[in-house]
C-alpha cells in the first residue's frame, strides 16, 4: 500500500507536468479525484488495512490527495496566465480597419419580431415610440385608471425603487405621456422591456418584452381593433389568421376583451403549442376607458379609441417554436444557432 501510494504521486506529478490545456487537467482531475478515480479508489481500499496500520496509511493516502489537489490548482493558474497572454497578444494584432463580415452574429428573436411589427404597424401610419423602464408609481398605475389600494395593482408584484418609483410592469405606463405629447387624433406603438416579481418557469419571467399600442379618432369602434389585429397578425405569421374576443378585465380599458388567435401550427384542430384548444391566447385589448383619456388631456365625448398590448416573447416562441420563455434571456448562444436565425 505504501509503495503504491508513492508510485501514485509520480504518476500524477509526470501527468500535471507534461499537459498543456485546461480540458487535459481536467481529465487528471477525474483519473485521480473522480469518483472512480485512483486516489479514491485507493481510500476506500484502507478498509481491508490491518487496524495498526490503517491510521498511518490513511494520514499518506490523505497526504497525496491533498498534494495532488494544490498541483491541480497551481497548474489551472499557470494554464489560464498562459491563456490570458496569448489571448492578449492576439488583441494587439487585431486591425480595427478591416472591413466587418457582416455574414457573423444574428439578432436576437425578440429583436427580429419587434422590427417586423414595426415595419407592419409604421406602413399603416403608427408612430413607434419609446417608453421609459424606470417610471413614476403615477404613470404606471394612476395614470391608467389603477388609483391607490385598487385591488388591479394585487395581480401585478412589482419592484419598488427606494426613491418612490419603479420598474414598469406593462409598457400601458407610456400611454399618458404619449396622450399628452401628441393629443388626437392618434396612432402610436411603444415596445418595451417590462419587469415583474414572478416565479421563474417556462412560461413566465421576470423580465419580458412587450408592445402597447393605441389609436385615437372620432369614431374609432371594436370593429376597428378586430381588424387592425387580424391584418397586424396575418403579417407576423405570414398566412390568412382567424381571431376571436373574449371578454376581459383591465382597468385601463372599457369594454375589455382577450383576443385569441386560431392556431397557425394545427388551423384550431389542437396540438401542444395551443395546449390542443385550437386557440392561443394573445393579448389583451379593448377601447380605452374614458377615464384615461380625461387623464391624458383628451375629450372622451369627442374621441375614442382602442389599445392593445402585444406579448413579444410570447410572438417571438410562437414564432420561432421555442417551448422555454427562459431561453429567451438566457444570453445562450447556441439558442440562436439552434434556430439558424439570421
Amino acid at each position: 500500500m505504501e509503495e503504491k501510494i508513492k508510485l501514485l504521486k509520480e504518476k500524477a506529478s509526470k501527468k500535471l507536468n507534461e499537459i498543456l490545456s485546461t480540458q487535459e487537467l481536467e481529465n487528471i482531475r477525474v483519473e485521480f479525484l473522480g469518483k472512480k478515480g485512483e486516489v479514491v479508489t485507493l481510500l476506500k481500499s484502507l478498509k481491508d488495512v490491518e487496524a495498526e496500520k490503517r491510521k498511518e496509511l490513511g494520514m499518506k493516502a490523505n497526504t497525496l490527495r491533498d498534494y495532488i489537489e494544490s498541483q491541480i490548482q497551481l497548474k489551472k493558474d499557470e494554464l489560464r496566465k498562459k491563456e490570458y497572454e496569448i489571448k492578449e497578444n492576439n488583441a494587439k494584432l487585431i486591425d480595427l480597419t478591416v472591413p466587418v463580415n457582416e455574414n457573423l452574429g444574428s439578432l436576437h428573436p425578440i429583436t427580429i419580431v419587434q422590427k417586423e411589427l414595426e415595419t407592419i404597424f409604421s406602413s399603416m401610419g403608427f408612430t413607434v415610440e419609446d417608453g421609459n423602464e424606470v417610471e413614476t408609481e403615477y404613470n404606471n398605475f394612476e395614470a391608467v385608471n389603477v388609483p391607490k389600494y385598487h385591488p388591479a395593482r394585487d395581480m401585478q408584484d412589482t419592484f419598488w425603487l427606494e426613491n418612490g418609483q419603479l420598474l414598469k410592469t406593462q409598457t400601458s405606463a407610456a400611454q399618458n405621456k404619449i396622450m399628452r405629447k401628441y393629443g388626437a387624433p392618434l396612432k402610436a406603438i411603444f415596445p418595451g422591456r417590462c419587469f415583474r416579481n414572478e416565479e421563474l418557469d417556462a412560461s413566465h419571467e421576470n423580465t419580458f418584452f412587450q408592445m402597447e399600442g393605441m389609436m385615437i379618432d372620432k369614431d374609432v369602434s371594436i370593429s376597428n381593433l378586430i381588424y387592425f389585429m387580424k391584418a397586424i397578425l396575418s403579417e407576423i405569421f405570414k398566412k390568412e389568421v382567424d381571431v376571436r374576443l373574449r371578454p376581459g378585465f383591465f382597468p385601463f380599458v372599457e369594454p375589455g376583451f382577450e383576443l385569441d388567435i386560431k392556431c397557425p401550427y394545427c388551423d384550431g384542430i389542437g396540438c401542444k403549442v395551443c395546449k390542443h384548444g385550437g386557440w392561443i391566447e394573445l393579448c389583451p385589448c379593448g377601447m380605452i376607458h374614458p377615464n384615461v383619456l380625461k387623464m391624458g388631456g383628451i375629450d372622451p365625448e369627442e374621441y375614442s379609441g382602442f389599445a392593445f398590448g402585444l406579448g413579444l416573447s410570447r410572438l417571438a416562441m410562437m414564432k420561432f417554436e421555442i417551448d422555454d420563455l427562459r431561453h429567451l434571456n438566457s444570453c445562450d448562444l447556441r439558442v440562436l444557432k439552434q434556430m439558424n436565425i439570421k
